[in-house]
């Protein structure tokens, strides 16, 4: 057992402000858009200036110069972006707030055109002369690297610029679209005797609901609102498959719709591949512990509409104030470090926690800046659930945070990698919980909740990126919604095996879930991120103390190396199967200290 450190058990009324303030960004942006898009401007002229000097023999001082330019413009852009994604995110039918998000990804995109040519000469450039002008780059040198890494896919200035063009009132727009429509739609259900009307996250609290007639009311509800959207997302949905596959695939040359996403992540397809095909090859664990949910639970059958069941020891209500208190305390206990970022957070107001009509579903972290303060949003309903949630989400925080000092192009972790410290941050609360309950059933709920937690962030999601697999091939061969929706339902029957039965409204799921319409192939970083925290925990429990400061130097590398690089200075070779498999030979561990809890 790892030692620890002693837990506060005390939260300041100024850590529980439950809304953020967004001025640290922009204090007043109707008036102010302009100002800011002149500083902008500024820096974005001085390197136009610059592009008759651009030589393959330049000087290395030269062209570290222009970088730095770049590095502003880039601070910039992202205060921008973030505040007015932000802004958006608090209400969605705010029309200030969207026509503002519009007007800044318009105008960020004529940036970006603008300095096009600079991304395009530096993929031109010799090998040998790219090699001395990285040599002395520093921290740049991996983000000098990834440019280059794109030069087989890249096309001309003229037709990035189109494309650049044409996502922002394309794939942009559409995904815009796409949050208005879904989270402006509201539910009902009787509950106690009253028909209540909801949003989505109210309505979504209800699937952990101790009653199965509630459960299996809230999914009845949530996918007949959508399926009688299902014409128009269904449309959405094969609208931006089309586009990435015609931008990516047929303009790009990748290989195959998700190696666009590889490449992005610094992945070989060769791990992705190991990984989902160890994911499927592991289903059964999961449909044992189904099994024994079920027992536990007094379920019978076991039906999809109940995996989220709680535990008869976990019904519970939360303050939103005991919930932060829970998580200060669980990462105080493993690095008084990790605690004072996540207490700044809350204490500068960076956190917006109730959910509320028109909000964004969901939960997020925004890094938007080296040594900017992240933004968290939650949607704070009072579960167990939504205490995860929170250190989940300020586990990101302190990873941009702790990579404060590198390049604003490279303190973002690729994606696989960013899902690090926030699922160690989960794993950590749930230690922390496990670590001080002698009740034993208690205890049994808790291991009920981790592993209702390693299922929704491993097998569901390596799942999704199964299904999109099958429905990019379909779309690409002319299949329809309805179609999609009967694959989707074959995926998951398959994945529940004869443990879970799983009714026929279940392949409406796919509608509601924003990465597979926003971000394709985004969800594997998910199983990723998790199978490796296992790992990387597993290895914290035997080393103590000592395994700390190697984790906390993990996290401030940020993106500075490729993941490979990152990941080999704690012996992980993510293109091996066995890697992958001790990560459920872990989930497997927790199955069976379950069964002799019964």
């Amino acid at each position: 057992m790892a030692a620890r450190h002693p837990v506060r058990h005390k939260t300041s009324t100024s850590l529980v402000s439950s809304q953020w303030d967004l001025t640290h960004l922009i204090k007043n942006p109707l008036k102010d858009l302009d100002r800011h898009l002149a500083a902008l401007d500024a820096p974005v002229v001085q390197v136009e200036l610059a592009r008759p000097r651009l030589q393959a023999t330049m000087a290395s001082a030269d062209f570290h110069s222009i970088l730095k330019l770049t590095e502003s413009i880039a601070e910039g852009s992202a205060r921008l972006g973030a505040f007015a994604y932000l802004w958006f995110s608090e209400n969605t039918k705010n029309t200030q707030a969207r026509s503002f998000k519009a007007q800044v990804e318009e105008r960020l995109t004529t940036v970006n055109n603008r300095l096009l040519f600079l991304d395009l000469w530096w993929q031109g450039v010799d090998q040998e002369n790219a090699a001395r002008l990285m040599a002395d780059a520093g921290d740049l040198r991996y983000y000098l690297e990834t440019i280059r890494r794109y030069t087989p896919h890249t096309l001309s200035e003229p037709e990035e610029k189109i494309i650049n063009v044409k996502n922002v009132t394309g794939r942009s727009a559409v995904n815009t679209l796409y949050d208005v429509v879904t989270n402006g739609l509201t539910f009902t259900m009787k509950i106690g005797g009253k028909t209540r009307t909801m949003n989505r996250e109210e309505l979504m609290s209800h699937v952990r609901n101790p009653k199965a007639s509630i459960r299996q009311a809230a999914y009845r509800e949530l996918y007949r609102v959508f399926s009688g959207q299902r014409d128009l997302l269904g449309e959405m949905y094969r609208t931006l498959v089309n586009d990435w596959k015609a931008e990516n695939v047929g303009l790009r040359g990748f290989a195959s719709p998700i190696a666009t996403r590889n490449l992005g992540n610094d992945v070989p397809d060769q791990a992705v591949d190991v990984l989902l095909a160890t994911c499927a090859k592991n289903a059964e664990i999961f449909q044992t512990y189904f099994k024994l949910k079920a027992k536990i639970c007094k379920i019978s059958p076991m039906n999809r509409y109940h995996i989220y069941a709680p535990h008869r020891a976990d019904t519970k209500k939360y303050a939103y104030a005991d919930a932060v208190r829970m998580v200060l305390g669980a990462y105080r206990g493993f690095s008084p470090q990790l605690a004072d970022l996540a207490e700044q957070v809350l204490r500068e107001r960076r956190i917006d926690g109730p959910t509320r009509p028109g909000k964004l579903g969901g939960a997020y972290c925004y890094s938007v800046a080296p040594g900017l303060t992240p933004y968290v949003m939650l949607n704070f309903t009072g579960e167990a659930r939504d205490i995860a949630t929170m250190a989940h989400e300020l586990g990101h925080a302190a990873h941009g945070m702790l990579a404060k000092d590198h390049s604003i192009f490279t303190f973002h972790s690729t994606l696989p990698l960013a899902e690090t410290a926030s699922v160690f941050g989960e794993r950590i609360l749930s230690d922390t919980l496990m670590s001080n309950e002698r009740n034993k059933a208690v205890r049994q709920g808790l291991l009920v909740s981790q592993l209702d937690d390693i299922y929704a962030t491993v097998m569901r999601q390596a799942y999704f990126i199964r299904f999109e697999q099958t429905a990019h091939r379909m779309v690409r061969e002319g299949a329809t919604g309805d179609q999609l929706a009967k694959a989707y339902l074959a995926e998951l029957r398959q994945q529940f095996g004869k443990a879970v039965k799983v009714p026929e409204e279940f392949q409406w799921e796919w509608l509601m879930i924003p990465h597979l319409f926003a971000s394709p192939f985004y969800c594997y970083a998910y199983s990723f991120g998790n199978l490796l925290v296992l790992a990387l925990y597993r290895m914290y429990k035997e080393q103590g103390e000592s395994f700390v400061p190697q984790y906390l130097n993990l996290l401030a590398t940020g993106g500075s190396q490729s993941p490979r690089d990152i990941l080999s200075r704690m012996d992980v070779d993510m293109t091996s199967g066995a890697f992958w498999q001790s990560g459920f030979d872990t989930i497997q561990d927790l199955v069976q200290q379950l069964e002799e809890t019964m």
